[in-house]
């Protein structure tokens, strides 16, 4: 078979250990993690996943190594604790029984311990150490470690790797890098000591080089022992890509493959893991430069979801290996589909963080266009259905096209009916914002893989009580959206106004000075999108914040690219919209005029109750999905619209 992408599809030997593609599942921690540290079979059936996909290595994230002083509530491995070894092995077969090469990740936080504690006055509460005393930027004190706990934490690198190895486990990542107690030893930024740990580079990389000895003898000669680190800091007082050569070339000596990322804990969060407003790929030149001046392989990280970049990556030698993250969350069989040559079934990732949001906030994960993900213990596999049934989905958005994906893989016969001439819903106007094109991509690949899957999809065909009754469906699933709320403010009907969702049709109506009315989420990301083309920028939002719908993850990111974009307006009600601008009431009660001689109008959306009213009784069992039962969120259409598909 001629392979698309000969170089990501071809194997890697690393120590005597073969993979079978360069495409490795970085690391990501789990959900169900024990209180005592165990891994919950949850977190199981979430890394077996992406080894059903076809990744060549899985990564399991994170295991601290030392508890005693590291209080982060996250994997432990010791043989004192009931099932931790057992379940570490459960997990390893999980991952290598479909072909993948499990890995785990062994770290520490260092001065950081305890982030991953949902406790955060416990979190305080820790003893913090680092390579030096000090004081945290949240004001938490930091004590230097002593050569005894030093000594200590090392043998627990090497206890941890040889407990992994019995485990099953076929490699090991030592994370130095993103801020944790290595990347701490070897930054400027961190690193203060005057003793044999500090100063010059021979002394700062000593730690990793000492960690990177006791892992090796605990594990043997052969086994593959991967260094992951920063290759840039990107912030004031660390270290750059100049020192981060220099430090490779220090711990290749001792690993066996050097995995590059970027940046430092708290102070690069959108860099580390790059977010829509970043380069896909903004990361791998680290890896490039390194490679360089290295002879071990190199593996290379950050927002990479397109086949022919990756491919591009490996064949001409910026790294030998890739690895993703949210992408493999999105699409846990991108590999396979890489390795088959499906990359237009790939769904992509949208770099919007509700995986990351999604565990900060409840303890588990979401993936807004994966409704597989942490509930994989629900079932991964689309079982066909006892009974053949027609389905007719109203709308052509997210949700109803998942739903008619899923429903025609469970065998219904399936007429997805959407009122316009393209599907897409919502997300149609998400064409014009170029660093959210994978949104709009969203839509076509669903339709892609609906009509694969054996859906009929008729555009230009508006769903009314008739038209739904003629095909007499089983089942309805109403997915019919929801519309732009345009209150009764004067002026709001002229000529100067845009509403955003029709933004892209009427991209030319924008003149040089605009007011975007309304700070949501899509009035933030519109008006960041007119700054970046060199328009100026007011936002008007009557609400004292901006985007509060925005998620935790993505919002800071957000309102920094806000900084940068917008004059920010909060507190301000639009009154009337007029040729120069809007006229407001500001905080104190005055009349303002915010000028501009456009107007966005992006001040939410509505339910479509009209359609779902009109259709209820159209079908024996109907299901409302996505916004039309509640304007909310592209992952809750998708959760919805699965979980319709599987009831029927």
């Amino acid at each position: 078979m001629l392979r698309k992408f000969p170089h990501l599809s071809s194997p890697i030997t690393i120590g005597r250990t073969t993979f079978r593609n360069r495409i490795f599942s970085a690391p990501m921690g789990g959900t169900d993690i024990t209180n005592d540290g165990c891994i919950g079979p949850k977190s199981t059936a979430f890394y077996e996943l992406r080894a059903r996909g076809g990744a060549g290595a899985v990564t399991v994230s994170e295991l601290m190594v030392h508890p005693a002083t590291d209080g982060s509530h996250a994997y432990h491995l010791d043989e004192s604790i009931l099932n931790s070894l057992a379940a570490a092995t459960c997990t390893a077969d999980a991952i290598r029984r479909h072909g993948a090469i499990p890995s785990i990740e062994l770290s520490h936080s260092g001065q950081f311990a305890g982030t991953y504690m949902t406790d955060k006055n416990r979190q305080h509460n820790l003893h913090q150490w680092g390579p030096s005393d000090g004081v945290r930027a949240d004001g938490v004190p930091v004590r230097a470690l002593t050569q005894e706990l030093i000594d200590d934490i090392v043998a627990a690198y090497g206890h941890a790797a040889g407990l992994a190895k019995r485990a099953g486990f076929e490699m090991v990542m030592i994370h130095g890098g993103h801020g944790w107690l290595i990347n701490q030893f070897l930054s400027p930024l961190f690193n203060h000591r005057t003793d044999a740990y500090g100063g010059s580079l021979e002394n700062r990389t000593r730690f990793a080089v000492e960690v990177l000895q006791a892992v090796r003898a605990a594990v043997g000669p052969f086994f593959p022992i991967e260094f992951r680190m920063s290759g840039a800091e990107f912030t004031e007082g660390g270290y750059g890509l100049d020192e981060g050569v220099k430090i490779a070339q220090a711990i290749e000596p001792y690993a066996d493959l050097l995995h590059v990322s970027a940046g430092t804990y708290q102070k690069t969060f959108g860099i580390t893991h790059p977010s829509m407003f970043e380069d896909h790929g903004r990361n791998v030149y680290l890896a490039a430069e390194i490679r360089k001046h290295v002879s071990k392989p190199v593996a290379t990280i950050g927002g990479l979801t397109d086949p022919a970049m990756m491919e591009e990556i490996i064949a001409s030698g910026k790294a030998d290996v890739v690895y993703m993250a949210r992408q493999l969350l999105a699409d846990p069989e991108t590999p396979r589909k890489i390795d088959e040559g499906r990359e237009e079934e790939i769904v992509h990732c949208l770099r919007c963080f509700t995986c990351m949001a999604e565990r900060a906030a409840t303890g588990t994960r979401r993936c807004t266009v994966n409704p597989l993900i942490g509930r994989e213990l629900d079932g991964t596999e689309v079982q066909p259905a006892p009974v053949r049934k027609k389905v007719v989905v109203v709308g052509g958005g997210p949700g109803g096209l998942y739903a008619a994906y899923t429903a025609a893989r469970r065998g219904h016969r399936v007429v997805l009916m959407e009122k316009e001439g393209e599907v897409g819903g919502i997300l149609k106007s998400e064409q014009a914002i170029p660093f959210k094109k994978e949104m709009y991509g969203l839509a076509h690949t669903c339709e892609l893989l609906a009509r694969k899957a054996g859906a009929e999809i008729r555009l230009n065909t508006e769903a009314t009580p008739e038209t739904v009754e003629a095909e007499q469906p089983d089942a309805l699933i109403i997915a019919a959206g929801s519309r732009p709320l345009v209150p009764p403010i004067k002026g709001l009907d002229g000529d100067n106004v845009v509403i955003v969702n029709n933004y892209y049709r009427e991209k030319d109506k924008v003149g040089d000075h605009v007011v975007v009315f309304g700070g949501g989420l899509a009035g933030c990301e519109c008006a960041i999108h007119l700054g970046r083309e060199g328009k100026k920028v007011e936002i008007v939002e009557m609400r004292p914040t901006l985007a509060p719908d925005a998620n935790v993850r993505h919002r800071p990111l957000l309102l920094a690219e806000i900084a940068k974009t917008a004059t920010v307006h909060t507190g301000y009600k639009g009154m009337e919209v007029t040729r120069e601008g809007i006229l407001c009431t500001d905080p104190s009660g005055a009349q303002v005029l915010v000028p501009g001689d456009t107007v966005i109008c992006a001040l939410g959306q509505r339910s479509r109750t009209d359609v779902v009213e009109a259709l209820r009784d159209c079908a024996p069992f109907v299901r409302v999905i996505g916004d039309a039962a509640k304007v909310s969120t592209i992952t809750n259409a998708v959760y919805w619209g699965h979980w319709a598909a599987m009831d029927i």
